[in-house]
């Protein structure tokens, strides 16, 4: 028996969505993505059949981009590929799966966790509250207990993480990861550490500016300068005093580069020089040194030429008394 449906009934019909997409993945993806998803998902009711190139000039997507499309929502476990199709899976189950891990009992370092966290409750509460509208997704919570256990951030900072990445309008996991990293790479632990770390990140900006202006840059630093700019700030802790003495050594050079800068402080961090002082006052031993190695070098060919005329009037000595 052949069943068909009435078109007049695609009119009243919905698609239902699981409010978990917009918590959990709507952010996360890219507009293609989506796009691709939500079609699949309303073919997915009637079971309908679509060939790549049709869903691609459906959506008016190029056929890689539906491919890449299709292989994240694959990746992430959201579909399934079965056969020459694709099985739509429950999103809520997904999400439980993650959450869920049965415990038959509790042992000690769980019952020490659980009080732990206690204390970690209200800081989790304030990002929900704060950032998400009180509706956070809930694998938020296992990333936010990953991260405090695996960084040791206080609750003051992890607040403040999600706080600069919202101002930055880039609150989505890959960001915030990110960004815990380079404040553990930097020791932040405490909400002091952080201000520390705030303060020199400030005055590592304010001297790629004078950086770039003392050399005369109309263009952006690339990432590969500012590294070595933040070597010098962050490793060595030379302020711009010193940093300025090497920028003047490039007025005498057609073609400078950020390696020889590099070479000529990282020469001097290696001689312990930490002062202004300290490199100029070895600039001039230096400079004292190779005059008079020069003045050697200069009085050694002397030596050599007077010695070499002497041999030559032996010679000639020599030569004109063959008897």
């Amino acid at each position: 028996m052949k069943l068909e449906q009435n078109d007049e009934a695609l009119l009243f019909s919905t698609t239902k969505l699981p409010d978990i997409f917009f918590s959990e993945y709507l952010s996360q993806s890219s507009g293609d993505c989506i796009k691709v998803y939500l079609y699949m998902l309303f073919l997915s009711k009637y079971n309908k059949d679509i060939k790549l190139n049709d869903l691609s000039k459906k959506l008016a997507i190029p056929l890689p981009a539906i491919q890449d499309a299709i292989k994240y929502w694959e990746g992430i476990g959201v579909i399934t590929k079965k056969g020459t199709g694709f099985i739509m899976n429950n999103l809520q189950e997904i999400e439980l799966h993650k959450l869920y891990k049965p415990k038959v009992s509790l042992s000690l370092e769980d019952i020490e966790r659980n009080e732990k966290n206690k204390h970690r409750a209200s800081s989790v509460e304030t990002i929900n509250n704060s950032f998400f509208q009180g509706i956070m997704s809930p694998s938020w919570y296992a990333d936010i207990d990953m991260w405090f256990n695996k960084y040791g951030f206080d609750e003051q900072v992890m607040i403040a993480l999600f706080n600069y990445c919202f101002k930055r309008s880039a609150l989505h996991r890959n960001y915030v990861q990110v960004v815990a990293e380079a404040w553990a790479k930097n020791n932040v632990k405490t909400f002091s550490d952080l201000e520390v770390y705030f303060q020199k990140q400030e005055t590592l900006q304010k001297i790629e500016k004078a950086v770039q202006k003392k050399l005369g840059l109309t263009r952006s630093l690339t990432e590969y300068e500012k590294s070595y700019i933040e070597r010098w700030v962050v490793d060595f802790s030379y302020s711009f005093d010193i940093i300025e003495i090497a920028l003047r050594k490039t007025t005498s050079k057609a073609n400078f580069s950020f390696d020889y800068l590099d070479k000529l402080i990282s020469n001097w961090n290696d001689r312990n020089l930490r002062t202004p002082e300290d490199v100029q006052n070895f600039l001039i031993e230096y400079k004292n040194q190779m005059k008079n190695k020069k003045e050697l070098e200069k009085n050694v060919k002397k030596y050599n030429n007077f010695e070499q005329r002497k041999y030559e009037n032996f010679d000639n000595l020599y030569a004109n008394n063959q008897n």
